[in-house]
């Protein structure tokens, strides 16, 4: 499976013809499949044949040499593409195996992944190993190329590097360039950043944008240095704004954005009817929002809201690989393509009684495969995270006159500290919490206040954050230690800390960002993490992102980075990092 440049080796295509030719027998046979053609745009009826992971026949033949071939009746049920998610952020708590395996059960089978975990915590050849053993999952994974760590970096010069970034956009695995969450540079004159979108272009190869909020002129700004596409638009307006500058938009319903009813709903009142530019994504969302579903539920949603079943299912796969150029392989039921295939009840119904990926079985009659095994992770450099240094109370000092205050889930805004915040434990009038932010390696920190993040948590501490660096909060100095504590012991993960005691524990083993545990055990355990902040004061949406964006700088107004307190709109370092 895919260990060359080529999907399918000469002698592998050879083989292909010869099943038509009656002299190979098809290892499978779909009988009497009424199935969604992507280019006819209607459901017709016929037989398929799949050799390996290939479609080798779609028409009303059957094959001459059937020995060891699987014959399954379709009747009754209506075949669709397995469905395409283009913008996954594979490491929110859970991993790209196990996320993979999750979503394929509820029928998307393609994930185009992004890579900035795999810059940020190993190195290109280790990374690229990875990729490669990911290939030979059942699910089709492809993925991105970052051009920024969406976050002020030390050394970012060198982690993303020319090289490295030319070598990403180089892989046959990697589809598009972006997300361009550092937009604001490269209006701003970046000529280095210009120069890989124009290899990306030169290569055929996609550009993402990320461009929340833009005017109409930013927006064909950003279309002139190369951007194609833009999951950003919060409005009907704004994918009417986007359409009109030539942008492919690919339409979000996530855990901080569940956009999707409300976009659906203003762009029929603006008259937009036409969906073969448009998709779907849940944005790399957070492990309980997947509870319901992944692009089956977006499916669902926009038949419920108006849209045609045809038009749902094709933005769910053929509109998606037509946009990436591929094609040839993905988002259609046609000779030829890559054997992944959705079996629904109903026309009606997305979520799919059984499903096919690379001509596997992944869920037959409603009842799911067991998991392939395990990568080990720590042979691509993702193990479990070793810290050679501890925290102590020197580090625990707070004298910062502003500090960060939450306006919602992932927006944080500056605000004065005029008051004593010299306690050992915070007074319950205070709704401030203690917050750190203390590099991977223990060189650095950065110390001050959070307002509206839950104000009774009395400590936390989390290996889980934009740059891997290490995040503390709490009321409690005495409990952000003993939190701290546990989270080392562990190799990483999320602690919280109660009146001396460990009241939750979420082990992230696999480099202290992503769990090992299946999506089904990791969203239990998300639930009651949730639930324990929302007890002591947590008011928003989803606290996973509350912690992965305190150092993300491609959204306003104030961010803590490894280079110290950062002004995300002047662009400034406002307070720099404490060596320790």
């Amino acid at each position: 499976m895919l260990d060359q440049r080529y999907r399918w080796k000469n002698k592998q295509i050879r083989e292909h013809v010869a099943v038509l030719d009656g002299k190979l027998s098809p290892d499978m046979v779909l009988t009497n499949a009424r199935f969604l053609h992507s280019t006819l745009r209607k459901w017709v009826t016929g037989n398929i044949w799949i050799y390996q992971d290939r479609i080798v026949y779609t028409g009303e033949k059957l094959p001459e040499k059937t020995s060891g071939c699987e014959f399954t009746d379709c009747s009754g049920q209506w075949l669709v593409p397995g469905y395409i998610e283009p913008h996954v952020h594979p490491f929110q708590l859970y991993n790209p195996q196990t996320f993979a395996h999750y979503a394929a059960q509820k029928g998307t089978t393609t994930l185009i992944n992004d890579n900035l975990i795999l810059v940020l915590l190993t190195d290109k050849k280790k990374a690229f190993s990875l990729m490669q053993k990911l290939r030979h999952s059942p699910v089709t994974m492809y993925w991105w190329a970052r051009f920024d760590g969406q976050t002020e970096l030390v050394d970012e010069e060198m982690v993303f590097s020319h090289e490295c970034v030319k070598s990403w956009l180089e892989h046959d695995a990697v589809l598009q360039g972006g997300e361009l969450t550092g937009w604001p540079k490269l209006a701003d004159g970046d000529d280095l950043m210009l120069h890989w979108i124009q290899e990306a272009k030169r290569m055929r190869k996609k550009i993402e944008g990320h461009f929340p909020g833009a005017s109409e002129k930013t927006l064909a700004k950003m279309m002139l240095f190369g951007a194609d596409c833009d999951h950003e638009a919060m409005t009907g307006k704004e994918v009417l704004t986007r359409l009109m500058q030539g942008y492919t938009v690919s339409l979000r319903h996530s855990s901080i954005r569940p956009d999707l009813p409300v976009l659906l709903d203003e762009m029929k009142a603006l008259g937009i009817d036409q969906f073969d530019q448009m998709f779907f994504t849940t944005d790399g969302s957070s492990p309980a929002f997947y509870e319901e579903g992944v692009i089956d539920r977006m499916i669902q949603i926009a038949m419920e809201h108006g849209v045609p079943p045809v038009d749902a299912y094709l933005m769910a796969s053929y509109n998606v690989a037509r946009y990436y150029n591929i094609q040839h392989l993905h988002g259609i039921i046609a000779t030829g393509r890559v054997a992944s295939i959705n079996f629904l009840e109903s026309e009606t119904n997305p979520v799919p009684v059984s499903v096919l990926s690379k001509g596997v079985w992944l869920k037959k009659d409603g009842k799911g495969t067991e998991p392939e095994e395990p990568v080990d992770w720590a042979l691509y450099g993702q193990g479990p995270l070793e810290l050679d240094w501890d925290l102590g109370y020197d580090d625990l000092q707070f004298s910062m006159p502003f500090g960060l205050e939450m306006s919602n889930s992932v927006i944080t805004k500056p605000y004065s500290i005029s008051y004593d915040v010299s306690y050992e434990v915070l007074p319950d009038a205070y709704e401030d919490n203690f917050l750190m932010l203390i590099d991977k390696k223990g060189k650095w920190r950065i110390n001050t206040l959070v307002k509206g993040f839950a104000k009774n948590l009395m400590g936390l501490a989390s290996s889980y954050s934009s740059t891997g660096d290490i995040l503390c909060i709490g009321k409690s100095k005495s409990d952000m230690l003993l939190a701290f504590k546990r989270m080392k012991e562990m190799g990483g993960g999320i602690v919280i800390a109660e009146s001396g005691k460990i009241i939750q524990e979420i082990p992230l083993p696999v480099g202290g960002i992503m769990s090992d545990k299946s999506m089904d055990e990791l969203i239990g355990d998300m639930k009651k993490f949730a639930g324990i902040l929302r007890d002591r004061g947590y008011a928003y949406d989803d606290p996973m992102y509350s912690l992965l964006f305190l150092c993300a700088t491609h959204l306003p107004y104030i961010r803590i980075t490894s280079k110290g307190m950062y002004d995300v709109m002047k662009k400034t370092i406002l307070f720099p990092t404490i060596m320790r």
